[in-house]
């Protein structure tokens, strides 16, 4: 398996891997699949704020996708990202996950990243446990905010923090 920065011509398959999670999970709360102008319009905006987008490759093809991006827009929050990790289907149970989540951790750590933190649907397990592997906590959770496949859906909000406080001096 090799990790390395997503590059434009890798949007199609994580494009096909986000709408899987669409179509498929409570992962992405989205309804409706996106296009091929949404995930540029994403990978573009991620880039120009220096956030980085990674790729797992397998045999040539993207096994799995992981990314964070801005928390909330005000400058408050300028030190906390939200994390994202996908995997394709047919790579489930191989590390990719694992792999990505120690991959971005570390450049958030080499980053300006205070805390990261992850929001998961709360009846997806094998997301957090995943998240606590890596010494994430659980720091609330939030009854029924979203719906999906005609079910109210849980929200499990979850934290690390990945330096000594130096970035609150900032």
């Amino acid at each position: 398996m090799l990790v390395r920065d997503a590059r434009e011509s890798d949007l199609p398959e994580i494009l096909a891997i986000h709408n899987n999670a669409i179509a498929e999970t409570t992962a992405i709360w989205d309804t409706e699949p996106a296009d091929l102008a949404e995930r540029q319009a994403w990978f573009d905006a991620r880039t120009a704020a220096g956030c980085p987008i990674l790729v797992a490759e397998i045999d040539g093809a993207v096994a799995g996708y992981a990314s964070y991006g801005q928390f909330r827009p005000k400058s408050g929050y300028r030190f906390s990202v939200e994390n994202s990790v996908y995997v394709a289907d047919r790579f489930h149970r191989r590390g990719v996950a694992r792999t990505l989540m120690t991959e971005l951790l570390e450049r958030a750590r080499r980053g300006d990243v205070h805390v990261m933190i992850a929001a998961i649907e709360t009846s997806n397990q094998v997301s957090i446990t995943l998240h606590e592997k890596f010494g994430f906590a659980i720091v609330g959770q939030m009854p029924q905010v979203g719906q999906k496949f005609g079910r109210w859906m849980d929200l499990t909000l979850m934290q690390i923090i990945l330096d000594d406080g130096v970035a609150s001096q900032r």
